[in-house]
């Protein structure tokens, strides 16, 4: 090798992003006859990286009590270059569809049937109602403002049911587009502010109006985002509280599973070139199954446990792979609108549901 080529190969490296375009994309020899063995050489450096982030974010997050995916989603985005080129690419699209899916399908875990029934049937109704007119109004004031149906949907579902984990679900199942990835990105950041600011408020404004503690219960699990906020808000005015405030946050995320059918059902209806197809994602079948034996006892503790920890963690990394593919100059891009339209989304189901707590519960 003389002088003349280092200049070369310098730049080739930095063009790379990773140092990496000049390496052989075929996996080594000893593993080629192992299944998928291409496909695992093609992924795995953008998984780890997911992976690397989630597990970083989890420790920020449980030193400074602040919301995990918050910190995978700024993280990810710092990391964006890993996106543009590179062998990271081929991993980070594989986190941010496929385990994504896998995250979310375990979440049935989280429910039963005998937990839903037990709520009665005035908040079962409201938290329907809920979840249905919330999305509904998204996809209506979408429209009026000159932005995307889908985000109205996305925005709309993410509000309604459970935060940061429904976003993930619905954008699984739109039909894609230049502005997918964004708008999750922008729904996540949006929904989690909001929810964090409504665990602050809410309790003190239960309080403050005269709610009961079973009132109060459902009010704040059928009107802040996420679950671990509803927790804490909960718990914050007496066990009662939280217990009832989970229970009915729980059956918000119960409404993923058809809330998100129908929502893949239309998209795929009405998605140019794709004709009538439809089909269940799988992921959703698995949902199904899980709540289904859940509710029958047929799943020990064990396994509960075990695909609650492994859910966290591939939504965590899905984020994660999600801030990797979005820049912070497309989210400054898309202006006050999206953000206006979670404000309206969120007042519009605290109102509902005080209005059935106060009237009727």
């Amino acid at each position: 090798m003389n002088e003349s080529t280092l200049p070369e190969i310098g730049l080739e490296s930095l063009d790379s992003m990773e140092g990496l375009i000049a390496l052989d994309p075929a996996p080594p020899r000893r593993f080629e006859s192992w299944p998928r063995a291409k496909l695992v050489h093609a992924g795995y450096p953008g998984v780890l990286v997911a992976g690397t982030i989630a597990l970083a974010s989890t420790w920020l997050a449980q030193h400074y009590t602040a919301p995990v995916m918050l910190f995978a989603l700024l993280f990810g985005m710092a990391f964006h270059f890993l996106h543009e080129e590179g062998r990271c690419v081929a991993g980070i699209e594989f986190t941010s569809r496929s385990v994504l899916r896998v995250g979310v399908g375990l979440l049935g875990v989280r429910i039963t049937l005998g937990q839903i029934v037990s709520l009665g049937a005035w908040p079962v109704a409201t938290v329907i109602v809920g979840v249905a007119t919330t999305i509904v109004l998204g996809f209506l004031l979408a429209r009026r403002l000159d932005l995307s149906p889908m985000f109205g949907v996305l925005s709309g579902g993410a509000v309604a049911i459970c935060g940061a984990s429904a976003a993930l679900a619905i954008a699984s199942v739109l039909p894609k587009s230049e502005t997918r990835e964004r708008d999750t990105i922008l729904t996540v950041v949006s929904v989690t502010a909001l929810s964090t600011l409504a665990m602050i408020l809410y309790p003190v404004f239960a309080t403050s109006i005269g709610l009961d503690h079973r009132q109060a219960g459902v009010f704040i699990g059928g009107t802040i985002h996420d679950v671990a906020q509803v927790v804490g808000a909960g718990y914050t005015i007496s066990n009662e509280t939280g217990d009832i405030a989970t229970y009915v946050k729980l059956l918000r995320v119960a409404m993923l599973l058809p809330a998100v059918f129908v929502i893949s059902f239309l998209a795929a209806r009405h998605a140019p070139g794709q004709g009538a197809r439809t089909t269940l994602p799988m992921f959703l079948v698995g949902f199904a199954v899980l709540v289904l034996l859940n509710s029958f006892g047929l799943l020990p503790r064990i396994v509960i446990d075990a695909a609650n920890e492994a859910s966290r963690w591939c939504l965590v990394a899905a984020i994660a792979a999600l801030g990797m593919k979005t820049s912070f100059k497309a989210l400054f891009a898309v202006g006050w609108r999206p953000v206006g339209l979670m404000i309206v989304e969120t007042l519009w189901i605290a109102a509902l549901v005080l209005f059935s707590v106060e009237a009727i519960i």
